[in-house]
């Protein structure tokens, strides 16, 4: 009975450890640098955080769009998207050779074996100009 327990614990302790979703997380950490410093940025997922440079803990999964703006200076986007990490191959792999079908499709589904890029992203931001003055005649 006890070589059934010690067997099972270690069936379980290997197949856990090739799963993405345990190994690395659902969330990852996006952070974002501009130049100048101190810019607002907000995704279209509705995260924000109010200065340059920061961390937003996005999806893995995650595709978005954010915006930088900071007075006296034009909007930017950056768009980011997600592939396949190096890292998250590998649990997938380890699922796969496990026989771990069930962690496979958890690793799919939750986006756990991929990572955003790009990661850190920098955005270098353009002054405005200001307007030119008119000369009256």
């Amino acid at each position: 009975m006890q070589i059934l327990k010690v067997t099972t614990v270690i069936c379980l302790a290997v197949s856990l450890s090739g799963c993405a979703t345990v190994t690395r997380g659902t969330k990852d950490a996006w952070s974002v640098t501009s130049e100048p410093s101190g810019a607002r940025v907000e995704t279209t997922h509705g995260f924000f955080c109010e200065a340059t440079p920061c961390a937003i803990k996005m999806p893995r999964k995650s595709e978005f769009t954010a915006t930088l703006t900071k007075p006296g200076y034009k909007p930017a986007t950056v768009q980011v998207t997600n592939k396949i990490a190096g890292a998250g191959g590998a649990a997938m792999a380890g699922n796969v050779l496990v026989g771990g079908l069930i962690g496979v499709g958890i690793d799919a589904s939750t986006g756990a074996m991929k990572d955003l890029v790009p990661n850190p992203a920098h955005v270098v931001l353009e002054k405005v100009e200001p307007a030119a003055i008119v000369a009256k005649k």
